[in-house]
């Protein structure tokens, strides 16, 4: 009896060890306090089958906790002669792909149907606290820990989803009654078992209520590229969390695709390789390896990427870099998987070569260690915004930094406009950098002739859109802003968007133009009167919040990276709008739907309650009166404007090339002095016009001087060569700005340099004539003397040639 008490004293003392401290169990380092479960679904297919091996064995490397369990949906048929019943702890599932009652074939409905199944069939489902719930394709890289990324009870924790639109329009309206809750998730899902257990079967209906609204799978509507209702069981999740009251702890530095640029300090834990991707001239898509049996394959393994060391050398970029290690990560995780998988199989001992070598190095071991959030990815998902600071006004401090972009084509177009808004960059006293957002055909990108006129991003042209063949091309400017995002380096804070039909006359800064995070700065576009009409109603849930601005943006760089996605699907949404195209509700005066693009701007900054402090002195139209006393920052010349019997129109340019012509400019303007207006306000107007006028004309003539024009209009043959030259050392062209580079006198004398040498030229060409017309009488008299003719002729004529190249070079 006394042993039994000692016995239950040692338990009560240990329980209280356990129970003590915030009322949390305390645990050795190392084990979870609760138990985890994580859960994929697949089907019986070769696809799936390489993709469950790389998901393993990352699951194992990462060491996350808890077990794992493949739902596997697959017909009888198909399960007498499938093969991989051992590659991972299964649960066998009915298939759905085929709906058993519609006949509809949409295999994605097996997941939550999975997942339904494992909650009534799986006795893991009564011994478990959290789920993880992921799709085959992905690679973990350390611990999903769900409430260690903040997750509670009724609060999920998810990654972002964007381009889930339907979140905001009619299709959330139909198919749930809390609309406003309804979350734009997916891809990684962490949730309670209790949440999980309301949620699946509403997942699992909503998705057939999607899947069967035909009259609503349009882009537009759904932001699903196909239009084919794909991603219904995307919705359907997300109107099934809303059903059930669940909102999301939305973190989007949790997963990455590989191909992105993580963002600096940050160190995704998982991967979603559902997208191409490429490491130099290497490349892997998933889709190219659908019927792909290589597990079932001896010794063989998905193409080799590069290497760690060659990766350093073709990429400096510290973050760029780690982006991508972050691909070679995913490939060779994956391929590390099957090599495994094979020797488990009895497969014959591979071949030694270099890259098995690799994947067994410790060089291979330290890049593939388990990853940990840092502390400032993990508090609720979500940065402490309490941390935010107030922008430095006072003289001395610091200032954030800014950079500044703006969007162009492969045209001659934008080209000149280029030009003139590099040269006003370099006058205006901008601070930052600035880059030039080229979007382009590979075709296009082929013939191009102005890589060096910009620093420069280049994107994919969007002009003819990949899915709907919509010809329209203000679609880049968001487009290019996503694309710049997602595949560059950006250290600044602040980011400046420009068009480029614009001159610089000052410095744009957040500073002094007031904006903070949470409030951009814009300039007003009062004819967007769809702000105040149906269709703000129409295309997003907060018309209240549409401001009517465009032209110029300053806006913090973490509002930009929430508000480019909207951006961009809402300029497709009203793009596709075509009922709504009428003047008297867009403003549009052609009726074709053109400023589709600044709406979609408008809308996805309401969609986010993104409000804009409005600023009339930043931006004049040159043609405008301009208010007395201030000091305009920016001409924006997208109207005509005249100066008396003077006029310019930039629709007027839109085929000329002016940046390869040498010396082609614009009509001068009127001199200031001829101007005799008696009212102080028009002749501060025609001033302004003026200026922007000479200051194009300016950056066009200094063009013209850097490419070296002669005064024959041409460009000198040396420096031709010379530039190919350096073209194919370095393999592309430099991008490097020519602001500020002031033309010194040699440059400016080469005209009267290329003339004197012409002539130089022409003298020894008469000399050489003449002595060539003395050499052949001589010869022709020495006729009787054949040998000594012959010998004599050679040597001449070897002669005649070496002066002609000493008289070249010099």
């Amino acid at each position: 009896m006394g042993k039994v008490s000692i016995l239950a004293a040692a338990a009560l003392l240990s329980l209280l060890l356990l129970t003590s401290g915030n009322g949390a169990a305390a645990v050795a380092i190392g084990e979870a306090p609760y138990r985890i479960h994580t859960l994929f679904s697949v089907e019986c297919q070769n696809y799936f089958d390489w993709q469950t091996v790389g998901l393993l064995h990352s699951f194992k490397k990462a060491r996350q906790p808890g077990p794992l369990t493949r739902l596997l949906s697959c017909t009888n048929d198909e399960l007498k002669g499938y093969k991989g019943m051992d590659l991972a702890p299964t649960m066998l599932v009915p298939s759905m792909s085929r709906h058993p009652k519609t006949g509809d074939w949409y295999p994605a409905i097996n997941k939550p149907a999975g997942i339904v199944h494992w909650l009534k069939h799986s006795k893991d489902a009564d011994n478990v606290d959290w789920v993880v719930i992921l799709d085959a394709d992905m690679i973990i890289r350390g611990p999903i820990i769900p409430w260690e990324l903040g997750a509670e009870i009724g609060s999920p924790v998810a990654a972002f989803y964007g381009y889930l639109v339907g979140c905001d329009n009619i299709l959330a309206k139909l198919h749930t009654h809390h609309p406003e809750l309804c979350d734009k998730v997916g891809g990684l899902l962490a949730m309670h078992i209790d949440d999980l257990r309301k949620l699946a079967p509403m997942w699992l209906s909503k998705t057939e209520e999607v899947r069967e609204d035909r009259a609503h799978w349009t882009t537009n509507i759904t932001g699903d590229i196909y239009g084919k209702g794909w991603i219904s069981e995307m919705y359907g999740y997300s109107f099934g969390a809303a059903e059930v009251g669940l909102r999301h702890k939305i973190n989007d530095d949790l997963m990455i695709y590989p191909g992105y640029i993580p963002r600096p300090g940050k160190e995704p834990i998982l991967l979603h390789y559902g997208l191409p991707f490429s490491v130099g001239n290497w490349s892997f898509s998933k889709l190219d390896h659908h019927e792909d049996g290589i597990v079932y394959d001896c010794g063989r393994l998905f193409p080799e990427p590069p290497y760690p060391r060659q990766v350093k050398q073709m990429e400096t970029d510290p973050n760029k870099q780690r982006g991508l290690f972050i691909s070679l990560q995913c490939i060779n995780t994956l391929n590390e998987g099957i090599l495994i998988h094979h020797a488990a199989s009895g497969c014959p001992k591979p071949r030694w070569s270099k890259y098995m070598s690799f994947l067994k190095s410790k060089t291979f071991a330290e890049l593939t260690s388990p990853k940990y959030l840092s502390q400032q990815s993990t508090e609720n998902g979500e940065e402490d915004e309490t941390q935010e600071k107030e922008m430095p006004n006072e003289p001395g401090v610091d200032h954030p930094k800014i950079h500044t972009v703006f969007s162009t084509e492969c045209t001659p177009y934008f080209d000149w406009q280029t030009v003139g808004l590099m040269h006003s960059f370099g006058l205006s006293g901008q601070p930052g950098n600035i880059t030039r957002l080229l979007s382009c055909t590979d075709e296009d990108l082929r013939n191009y002739k102005g890589h060096d006129l910009a620093p420069t991003h280049n994107v994919p042209s969007m002009s003819l859109h990949p899915l709907t063949g919509d010809w329209y091309p203000a679609i880049n400017k968001p487009a290019a802003v996503l694309h710049w995002l997602n595949h560059a380096t950006i250290d600044a804070e602040f980011i400046v968007i420009l068009d480029a039909d614009m001159i610089l006359r000052g410095p744009i800064t957040p500073w002094e133009f007031g904006a903070v995070r949470g409030r951009p700065v814009s300039t007003p576009y009062d004819y967007l009167i769809g702000c105040d009409n149906e269709l703000a109603k129409l295309h997003t849930r907060h018309p209240d919040a549409c401001d009517k601005v465009g032209g110029v943006i300053i806006m913090h760089i973490d509002d930009l990276r929430v508000f480019a996605m909207h951006w961009l699907h809402k300029t497709e949404e009203v793009r596709a709008d075509r009922a709504h195209y009428a003047k008297n509700i867009t403003g549009d005066i052609y009726e074709s739907g053109w400023i589709s693009e600044m709406y979609g701007y408008s809308f996805g900054a309401a969609e986010l309650n993104l409000r804009h402090l409005i600023n009339r002195e930043i931006l004049i139209y040159p043609g405008y009166v301009p208010q007395p006393g201030v000091k305009y920052r920016v001409f924006h010349y997208g109207l005509e404007f005249n100066i008396e019997n003077w006029s310019f129109d930039k629709a007027n340019w839109r085929e000329v090339d002016l940046i390869n012509t040498c010396w082609a400019k614009f009509p001068d303007p009127p001199d200031a002095s001829s101007l005799h207006h008696t009212d102080k306000n028009l002749l501060n107007r025609d001033l302004l016009s003026i200026e922007c006028a000479k200051t194009l004309n300016e950056a066009l003539h200094l063009h013209h001087i850097r490419r070296k024009c002669s005064e024959s209009g041409t460009l000198k043959e040396q420096d031709k060569s010379k530039e190919a030259t350096v073209s194919r050392r370095i393999g592309r062209l430099e991008r490097t700005s020519s602001i500020n580079k002031i033309p010194d006198e040699t440059s400016l004398n080469n005209g009267a340099s290329s003339t004197w040498k012409l002539w130089l030229i022409a003298l020894w060409i008469f000399f050489g004539l003449g002595f060539l017309t003395v050499a052949s009488v001589i010869f022709s008299g020495r006729k009787m003397k054949p040998t000594k003719d012959k010998k004599y002729r050679s040597k001449r004529k070897s002669s005649y040639g070496d002066d002609r190249y000493i008289r070249g070079s010099d």
